[in-house]
C-alpha cells in the first residue's frame, strides 16, 4: 500500500480529563471493527500508560489565548505537515464508543466528512467528534485560525463551528450518513418517563455512538447522569463494547 493510501484512525489526548486506558479502549475497539492495514496514531503531550500499539506522536503547538478551550487544538491536525504522514485520517473523539463496523468511513466519497448536527440539523455545524480529511489537504484552515485567532473566536463559538463554515463556502463539506454516528444523549436514553425504567439502546444501524455533553462511557456504565433530575439506568452494553 502506498502511503498515500494509508488509512490512518486519529486521535488526540491533551490535559487530566481522559487518562491512557481511553486511548487503548478506542484502539481495540479499532481493532476489532476495522479489517485489513491500518494506522492508529495519538498525538498527546503525554504517551505514559498507551499500549504499545498506538504511535504516540507530539501534540501540535497551537498558541491559544486565555480562555479557548472548546477542543481548538483539533484543527492542528489539519497541518500541510502532520509529523510526516500520509493518507486518509479519520479523526476519533476519545470518548466515542465503536459498536459497528467503521470502514465504510473510509470509503464514504467526499473531500471532508463530519457528522451533521442532531439537535439542530438545518445549521451548516457538524460535529467533529467523527470527521475525515485527506493529511495536508486543508492546511488553509489551521493558518487562517492562526493569523486572526480573535476574529475567528468572535465570529465562531468553537472549532467544529468554524471548521464547518469554513470548508462549507469551500464547496468541501459533507455528512456522514445518517445513523452511522448516534448521539447516546439524544438517541440512546429512552424518553421520560420510560427512561426510569428502561435501559439505554443503540439505534439500528449505528457504528459509533457519540458520548457528548454530560455523559461519558463510564457514567453510561454506571447509570450515572452529571445534572440534576435527569435518570437513566445502565447502559449495560457499553461494557460489552468499551473494553481492551
Amino acid at each position: 500500500m502506498s502511503p498515500h493510501d494509508e488509512r490512518i484512525v486519529l486521535c488526540m489526548k491533551w490535559g487530566t480529563k481522559y487518562g491512557p486506558e481511553y486511548v487503548n479502549r478506542l484502539f481495540a475497539m479499532v481493532q476489532r471493527h476495522l479489517s485489513g492495514p491500518f494506522r492508529f496514531v495519538c498525538l498527546t503531550d503525554d504517551e505514559r500508560g498507551v499500549r504499545a500499539e498506538v504511535q504516540c506522536l507530539p501534540l501540535p503547538t497551537l498558541d491559544l489565548a486565555p480562555g479557548a478551550d472548546r477542543g481548538w487544538p483539533k484543527l492542528t491536525t489539519f497541518k500541510a505537515d502532520l509529523h510526516g504522514l500520509a493518507g486518509t485520517a479519520l479523526f476519533v473523539d476519545l470518548d466515542i464508543v465503536i459498536v459497528g463496523d467503521i470502514a465504510a468511513f473510509f470509503e464514504q466519497p467526499g473531500e471532508f466528512l463530519i457528522i451533521k448536527d442532531w439537535k439542530r440539523p438545518w445549521r451548516v455545524t457538524g460535529n467533529s467528534s467523527v470527521y475525515r480529511f485527506r493529511i495536508g489537504a486543508h492546511a488553509d484552515i489551521l493558518q487562517r485560525f492562526v493569523e486572526d485567532q480573535a476574529g475567528v473566536r468572535k465570529r465562531y463559538r468553537n472549532e467544529q463551528e468554524y471548521l464547518s463554515h469554513a470548508l462549507h463556502e469551500q464547496g468541501k463539506l459533507a455528512y456522514w450518513p445518517k445513523g452511522w454516528c448516534c448521539s447516546f444523549k439524544y438517541h440512546c436514553i429512552p424518553s421520560w418517563p420510560s427512561n426510569y425504567w428502561r435501559e439505554p439502546v443503540i439505534p439500528t444501524g449505528t457504528r459509533i455512538v457519540v458520548f457528548h455533553g454530560e455523559v461519558n462511557p463510564p457514567d453510561a456504565l454506571a447509570g450515572r447522569r452529571n445534572r440534576r433530575f435527569r435518570v437513566m439506568q445502565p447502559a449495560r452494553w457499553v461494557g460489552a463494547h468499551w473494553t481492551e
